[in-house]
């Protein structure tokens, strides 16, 4: 049976309160039957913390297997969790993507407030600020999973071929994002398939590798305590594949 999307659950949970706030004030809510929502001030059960990278990559995949079945779960993300992680947070995983407004992060994996650190550029490029956030979701919030994510059909790498192809310029700082991603687009020459889906998994094993170097990034890797992977967002299907790394 299909559940209700979580803007549909908020939407009605936000109705209801103004509902019956014009009417006695004093009765007790009653417990939400099955399949509907509960007061936007209630707090839903929340999920038990990871111990580890594995954990955390796990409920990623679980996410992503209810999103793309429209199965969403009924997440914390009224009142009662907004004023929770406003007194602090414990985000399990960082997540590296990209600015398209077809991939909200959050959503794809099916999270919700205080659940993801989530670091954004086109085409996931770095540069000393993306980096120095990710290391912050890593090192200050204890996140044991770095993802990079990239996804199909990505404009910034589409852009940067053509430019690369063409001997085209661009004004401004879009001349620094083509040059950001250009040796994701030089690995893949002359190699089968498609070009663009070939540049998009070059780039993100780029950037994992770059990633690697990072002072505060590496030696938790090398000591266990941080696991990093690169996936893939389809944007037709809603469908994460997750790379060994």
């Amino acid at each position: 049976m299909r559940h209700p999307s979580r803007r549909r659950i908020l939407t009605a949970a936000l109705a209801g309160a103004v509902t019956g706030a014009t009417g006695c004030g004093a009765q007790q809510p009653t417990q939400p039957t099955a399949g509907t929502a509960q007061p936007a001030g209630t707090a839903q059960p929340t999920a038990p913390p990871v111990a580890n990278g594995n954990e955390a990559l796990e409920r990623l995949r679980a996410g992503n297997v209810r999103f793309v079945a429209a199965q969403e779960q009924d997440l914390d993300e009224g009142i009662a969790r907004r004023i929770t992680v406003s007194k602090g947070q414990h985000p399990f995983a960082t997540v590296l993507g990209c600015v398209d407004s077809r991939v909200p992060i959050e959503l794809v994996f099916d999270q919700g407030l205080g659940d993801l650190v989530v670091v954004r550029s086109a085409g996931g490029a770095l540069d000393q600020s993306v980096i120095g956030s990710i290391e912050f979701g890593i090192a200050e919030l204890h996140t044991p999973l770095l993802v990079v994510l990239g996804h199909q059909r990505c404009g910034a790498l589409d852009a940067t071929m053509k430019a690369l192809n063409h001997r085209t310029s661009h004004p401004g700082d879009l001349a620094y994002l083509v040059d950001t991603l250009a040796p994701a687009v030089q690995q893949i020459e002359g190699k089968p398939g498609d070009p663009l889906t070939n540049a998009i998994h070059a780039n993100t094993g780029l950037i994992l590798t770059k990633l690697r170097q990072s002072p505060v990034i590496g030696p938790l890797v090398k000591s266990g305590k941080l696991k990093l992977t690169a996936a893939y967002y389809e944007l037709d299907t809603g469908k994460v594949t997750f790379r060994a790394t």
